[in-house]
């Protein structure tokens, strides 16, 4: 038996509940790991409260991100004492996940510990992290470089924002945060903005068209904010999108595409080959700050991830929450 969050449904209710279970649960997989950490994402607080139809399966342990050991192996590429993580391959929706003590899971989903951090850290990063990388990459990708002018990122507070200010900001670029919380600049201006700007600019109805403004753009709000975002983009600039916070319609037009050049990258994190994440991981250990990592994070017991899922998507959490299970690094 090994504690988790176990998710089941039934006619009358969908529940949510940190219990013991049982290893009958896992399904099939040739590696077994113990894990020592997990976080919370935005899939994740959908998950646990069932706003969104996310888990297909039932029951169900929730969590996209793990990091352990490796207990058990028979994939030729992992051995028992390897450390490892993962992110996404439908692991929390499909297939049982990482907020519990144990996973059972396919070993190809696995890549190893970046030896540049611990468990924890890897989970204060967390798919998050990772995806702001990806959006990073897709900037640098598309020759968008750090004297061509100001980067726009939206939700700022959340996690994959926080992140990218973070790695922009050590990378050279100009960074505009946008966020509903403009209690929170201090914060946003300590992980490495330059500017910070209400959300309200960017998420009402806009033109198709607007004053050029950002060299590029890493959205993850969607909507009325990816349009104006793109809209106001200038000539050949590039828009990573890689989140729906503000809903999942794009009320724009091809106005900004064909008469501007400007590129919008589609971020998907989840079903992204071995070398792409790899190298996204490598980025990270070279161009992530620690010290802001930390400023960012806050660890929680896994008591306290179904009440946190709520505020999650409340938007009332700031920047990373780390879930402690084993605890091992």
């Amino acid at each position: 038996m090994f504690q988790g969050i176990l998710i089941s449904k039934d006619d009358a209710a969908y529940r949510a509940t940190v219990q013991a279970i049982g290893e009958e649960v896992l399904p099939d997989g040739d590696v077994t790991v113990r894990i020592g950490w997990s976080t919370l994402n935005y899939k994740d607080g959908l998950a646990i409260t069932g706003r969104a139809p996310v888990v297909r399966r039932f029951p169900m342990i929730p969590g996209i991100d793990f990091a352990g050991t490796v207990v058990d192996s028979r994939h030729a590429a992992w051995k028992v004492g390897d450390r490892v993580l993962l992110n996404g391959w439908g692991v929390g929706e499909t297939h049982c996940g990482g907020l519990a003590e144990m996973a059972r899971v396919k070993g190809d989903w696995l890549i190893a510990l970046p030896a540049e951090f611990s468990a924890r850290q890897a989970m204060a990063i967390g798919t998050a992290g990772y995806t702001a990388m990806l959006c990073v990459m897709a900037l640098e990708k598309h020759g968008v470089k750090p004297g061509d002018g100001e980067v726009l990122v939206t939700g700022a507070n959340g996690g994959v924002g926080s992140v990218a200010i973070a790695l922009l900001s050590r990378l050279g670029y100009t960074v505009v945060a946008s966020t509903g919380r403009m209690g929170e600049s201090a914060y946003l201006t300590g992980l490495g903005a330059t500017t910070v700007i209400d959300r309200s600019e960017l998420s009402a109805p806009g033109k198709p068209l607007g004053k050029e403004r950002w060299a590029g753009v890493i959205d993850t709000v969607g909507s009325h904010t990816l349009a104006n975002a793109c809209a106001t983009t200038r000539y050949g600039g590039a828009v990573a999108a890689c989140g729906l916070a503000g809903g999942m319609d794009f009320p724009s037009s091809v106005a900004p595409f064909i008469l501007r050049g400007v590129t919008l990258c589609g971020i998907d994190s989840v079903m992204a080959p071995l070398a792409v994440r790899q190298a996204a991981w490598g980025r990270l250990a070279r161009d992530l700050d620690l010290a802001k990592l930390d400023a960012m994070t806050r660890e929680v017991a896994l008591a306290e991830a179904p009440a946190l899922a709520e505020q999650l998507l409340a938007g009332q959490v700031r920047g990373r929450l780390v879930v402690r299970l084993t605890g091992e690094n």
